[in-house]
């Protein structure tokens, strides 16, 4: 057998090798004309192909407009993908501990090493802790100040890792269409991972420490996670999108997180707060902060009989007013979500 010098007719010889079977396959369709030959079958199946889907009925592929319609529409697309955003919260969470030996193990270690060194490095050493020695410092310091970095942490991770979530998938987006949401949403699975394994440890400090929360106080745990959530929520929504526009927004977060971080309550207490700006009007203005209420939720809920100068009044009111302006914003930015992601698939 020669081998052909030509590879325009090798490739020729190669391809009427390769549809002979098909030719045949369709020369014993009924359908198929069999006074037709050779290109002439292939011909008329790919002109049936293309007939029957000219018929299906046309599927809206882009985002419903509207904001009840919209906002319906959303949710049940995040449902039906419902799969698809377990599988991605996976994902974020195995990429996070890539080829480590402990793996998953890092989530527990690196929360209880930090705890540690907040006990003896700052409660012990600096002198931050009340004792003996030093009757005006924070009692239970350690406690409180992992409290309120556990509420800041799954705050920051939620907008830091959201507001990258669209470009960070930007591959997967423009192949195939698939609610967008569900990439921010996958960031907050895997933060409230990570807060979890957090709050457990939490506990167990108090359990230590003798002093472990009541049911009266687990209650404001939950309102402090709901504020947490709608706001993270909220901004996640609303960053990703215009961060797929404007790619300085990834770096103006960082800068905002970091104001963000020390205008709460997390290393210094309210009764600082009174005491360096009380009776200026500027205390009320910093309760308009909901992070930092949710955070003044979280040592309400970990430290057994904390003096109520720490807390600010009406904190009930506050946590309200909170949770109602978070929800409202997460619809809102929602909707800007789905208006801004039609272009996604181009600008990225």
């Amino acid at each position: 057998m020669s081998t052909p010098s030509n590879p325009d007719e090798m490739t020729q010889a190669d391809t009427q090798v390769a549809d002979a079977p098909a030719t045949v396959a369709l020369h014993q369709d009924p359908s198929v004309d069999a006074s037709l030959e050779g290109d002439q079958v292939l011909a008329a199946a790919r002109k049936r192909h293309i007939d029957a889907l000219g018929e299906q009925p046309l599927v809206a592929a882009g985002p419903v407009t509207g904001f009840l319609r919209g906002t319906a529409s959303s949710i049940r697309g995040v449902w039906q993908y419902r799969e698809l955003l377990a599988q991605l919260v996976r994902k974020e969470l195995k990429s996070k501990y890539k080829d480590s030996v402990l793996g998953f193990l890092w989530s527990l270690l690196r929360p209880l090493a930090l705890l540690l060194v907040y006990y003896f490095a700052i409660g012990r050493f600096l002198g931050a802790e009340q004792s003996l020695r030093n009757p005006g410092g924070i009692k239970n310091f350690a406690i409180y100040i992992y409290s309120g970095l556990t509420a800041w942490s799954l705050f920051g991770e939620i907008v830091g890792g959201g507001s990258a979530s669209i470009v960070a998938n930007g591959g997967l987006i423009k192949k195939i269409f698939l609610p967008r949401e569900v990439f921010p949403l996958a960031v907050i699975g895997s933060a409230l991972f990570n807060f979890f394994i957090q709050v457990g440890i939490l506990f167990i400090a108090t359990f230590v420490a003798g002093a472990p929360p009541n049911f009266t106080q687990i209650v404001w745990v939950f309102a402090g996670v709901a504020i947490l959530l709608l706001w993270g929520m909220a901004w996640a929504f609303l960053l990703s999108a215009v961060n797929v526009y404007l790619r300085d927004v990834q770096y103006l977060v960082e800068i905002a997180l970091l104001v963000g971080f020390w205008s709460c309550p997390v290393v210094y207490s309210w009764a600082q707060v009174i005491s360096a700006v009380g009776g200026t009007g500027l205390e009320n203005a910093y309760l308009f902060n909901p992070i930092a209420i949710a955070v003044f939720c979280f040592q309400k809920a970990f430290r057994l009989n904390a003096p109520a100068a720490e807390f600010p009044p009406n904190l009930g009111m506050w946590v309200a007013i909170a949770i109602v302006i978070g929800a409202v914003l997460v619809w809102v930015f929602q909707r800007a979500f789905a208006r801004m992601q039609a272009n996604f698939a181009q600008e990225l």
